[in-house]
Formats: C-alpha cells, structure tokens, sequence
C-alpha cells in the first residue's frame, strides 16, 4: 500500500468507500511522498501531519458507522496559502501576513472536508498571488518537478508543482489572470478555472476584495486526471450563502454541437510552433473522438478583455497594492506592479465605470460566439513554459512574459470557464493547450478534455528532476 499516492483521486476514493483501504493508510502514503520528495521542489509550506492524520481517521470512523463521507472519501489534497484554513497563517507569500492565522475555513476548504478529503498541506505562491513564477522572501522558491530550470507556474505554482510530483491528488488553487492553468500547463498537468460564481469564495480572515477581485478571481481544481479534476468541481461547487456571487447552476448544461473552434493565434498573439504542434495534437485527438474542429484566424475581442481586465484590477486601490509591496519588499511583485504604474495611477472612477459598461459588450459578442461554437481551443501561452524568474530579468523579458499569457488573462474578465490540458512535452518542458466554453458550461470544457486526455498517455506522479 505504499504506492497508494500514485493514485487517482477517484481510485482513492473508491477504494477508500469500499474499504479496501483505510482512508489512514492513504494519508500516511501521501505524507511519506510529501516527506520524500518536498524538499526538492519546495511545493507545500506548511503542514501538520498530526492534524492530516486526524481528518483520515475521522473518516475511517465515519465510515465504520456505515456514513458517506462523500465523493472524495478519503482523497488527500493540497491547500494554497492563500485560501483560509481555520488555524493556519492565509500568508498570501508575504511576511506582512504570517501572522494573520483564519479563523474559519473558506467555503472551498469546507467544501472539500465535507466531501471527505483530507488535506495533506499548505501551497506556495508568489508574493501577493501577482506572478506566473513562484518564489517569495517568506517561503522561497517552488521548483518545477519536470526541470528546476522552468518555473512551475503560478501563482498556483506550488499547487500544481505538489500534484506533478504525487502530493496529494487533487490541489486547490485560484485564478485571476491564469493562476490555475498556468501552473498545470507548466508543470505537465491539468487545471481547470471554473465560471464566475460556480464555486462559493470567501476569506473571513481578510477585507473584502474589490470589485475587479470579486468578479474575475475563482478558485477551483488541478489535477492529474479530468476525472478528478470533475470530482473536484462537484466538491466545490456546494453552495455558501457567504459569497454573494455564487449560482445554483446545474453541472450539466443541455447537449450541445460537438464543434470547435481553434485559433491559434487569438488576437494577433505570436505563437511558437511548439504550441502550435500541442494545438494540433489535441485538435487530431477532439476529432478521433468525433468532434468536428473548425480552425478560425480570430475571436471576439480578447485583446480588449485583458487591457479592461488590468483596468478593473488597477483602478481600485493601486496606490495600497504598491504601498503594501513597498513595504513587503518582494522584487517580483515589485516588478508586476511598477510595470503598470503609469497606468495605475492614471485610473479613476470613470475609468473603472467605461470599463465594467464594455465588459456587457464583449460578454455578448463572446455568448453569441459560443452559441456558434460551443468550445474553443486555443493556447494556454504563445510560448512553452519560461525559465525561472525571466519576467525579473529586465523590461523586455517582463513584456514578452505577459505577452505570451494574453490567451489567460483575458478569460477572467468574461467570467468564463477555461480549462488547462496537457497534451506531452517537447523535451523534458511541458506543454498544453487551453480549452474555453460558455459560462456554467464546464462539463463542455471537461467533455473535450477528457477527449483530449484520451489520445495521450496517462499521467502519473514525476519524481523531481536534479539541478
């Protein structure tokens, strides 16, 4: 039983249920892989194996009373730190909040307990959630598990980092600019952000976000498998009467057109030929499953999304981002925020008004674009995963990092849900593509990933790759 951890979660859960083995003895398989192979890619933070123990043998009882414990029955998961957890530090990765310890869980903690769960650990990300690279003053640096080299994304870097290489089956991350698929698409996996208001967020520990954090950021699941990454997003999706946005949307929306659009190149974005290749694998493998592909030169304004999607971020309360990363001191959120500096300061109440008064508009064209199409394939990023810390190089390096995620950051502005699939890696770097529907239409978006996933070879756990 001690390879319990290179499991699926849904195997996980099935044996666990019909107790072929204790939901113990998973737990204790999932923190020797913790024990034995953290300390390379320093992907999980905090943890109390003591307290990880405890939750397995509350479902261990549970079941020997003849209970459901839920569809996760047993399966051990992974926390980002910056989701509350009643007893642990919501650090966020800056040391202004290592002593700003939840007091109660937040509803996707409490949603994953009472699913059966069990939660092995805490997960890094970069300071303030701000980067696609992870590394903070207070936690360090999470390393790919596929090439240290490679950053492993972020801001759910240390998430996906902790799945790739078998700690835990499922984590939790959130996504405001591509902070879930980024993270899977570098590290070799898949993560899927779901629509606005599919799943209940709150944090009691912290003020209430602004109204461009309300409406873009979600949390939601990465996994090494669709399947799991499906048990996740019916885990999550319980309702929470303390988040106003959540929605009583149904999982599964009405049968709908296989069809696809595939654009390489969504607005104007310069792709390399490897992602180019990765769209053409998972293309091939959507139509060997009978879906019919039609290859577009353009979308509805995505371009236009991601400069309102920075607008919405900036314009509430820049000059307390910048002050507070002043005082923390990181370089990377440094970098992220005094590149839009100009911008930032420029905001006011007009511009956030004009912003949130187009967004109705391309929301339209884009619903009106998805009745045509109800799936659209296109990249994750217009480049392969980049080497560790590139966008602190210099000015250049930081324009050409957040030009290659256009495709992500503009998604969240839309409210729309969008899922992350790896199709293999070029070398030793991974890589993937990104796979878009309409609002509460994440079955569709998971319907053609599993199609996808299907015509690769199935994943398993990465021992961590030597410097």
């Amino acid at each position: 039983m001690h390879d319990l951890w290179r499991l699926s979660g849904s195997a996980i859960a099935a044996l666990v249920r019909a107790r072929d083995v204790s939901a113990t003895e998973v737990a204790q398989a999932a923190l020797a892989r913790l024990e034995a192979v953290n300390s390379s890619i320093n992907a999980v933070v905090d943890r109390r194996p003591e307290d990880t123990l405890a939750q397995a043998a509350r479902v261990d009882a549970a079941l020997a009373r003849g209970e459901d414990v839920g569809p996760l029955a047993g399966v051990p998961i992974t926390v980002k730190v910056n989701l509350d957890q009643a007893g642990f530090a919501t650090t966020n990765g800056v040391r202004l909040q290592k002593d700003l310890i939840a007091y109660e869980n937040s509803p996707v903690v409490d949603n994953m307990l009472a699913a059966g769960a069990v939660i092995l650990g805490r997960t890094n990300t970069p300071a303030f959630s701000y980067r696609w690279f992870t590394s903070n003053l207070l936690h360090g640096e999470t390393r790919n598990p596929h090439d240290p080299g490679l950053t492993p994304g972020g801001s759910s870097g240390g998430a996906a980092a902790a799945v790739a290489a078998g700690i835990g089956a499922i984590a939790l991350g959130t996504d405001i600019a591509g902070s879930i698929r980024y993270p899977a698409y570098a590290c070799g996996i898949h993560g899927l952000r779901p629509s606005l208001g599919r799943v209940a967020a709150f944090n009691a520990s912290s003020p209430e976000r602004s109204i461009g954090g309300q409406i873009m950021a979600v949390s939601g699941p990465i996994a090494r498998s669709i399947e799991d990454l499906k048990l996740g997003l019916g885990a999550l999706a319980q309702p929470d009467a303390r988040d106003p946005w959540w929605v009583p949307a149904p999982l599964e929306g009405p049968a709908m057109e296989r069809r696809v659009a595939l654009c390489a190149n969504p607005g104007q974005l310069q792709t390399g030929e490897e992602v180019k290749r990765a769209l053409g694998v998972a293309a091939t493998r959507l139509e060997d499953a009978g879906w019919h592909v039609d290859e577009v030169t353009d979308l509805p304004p995505l371009d236009e999304a991601v400069e309102l999607q920075l607008i919405l971020w900036l314009a509430d309360g820049f000059t307390g981002k910048l002050t507070d990363a002043e005082k923390e001191g990181d370089p990377g959120a440094l970098t992220v925020l005094r590149a839009h500096e100009a911008l930032g300061r420029s905001l006011d109440l007009t511009s956030l008004s004009s912003a949130l008064t187009r967004r109705a508009t391309l929301i339209r064209q884009w619903q009106l674009f998805l009745e045509r199409y109800p799936v659209v394939l296109m990249p994750v990023s217009g480049e392969l995963p980049f080497e560790s810390g590139l966008d602190l190089r210099d000015a250049d390096s930081f324009q050409r990092v957040w030009r290659a995620q256009t495709p992500q950051i503009g998604i969240p502005f839309l409210g729309l849900p969008a899922l992350a699939v790896t199709t293999g890696f070029e070398g030793r770097t991974p890589v993937g593509v990104q796979v878009v529907s309409a609002r509460f239409r994440e079955d569709l978006c998971l319907a053609a990933g599993a199609a996808i996933e299907a015509g690769g070879e199935p994943l398993t756990p990465v021992d961590p790759a030597a410097d």
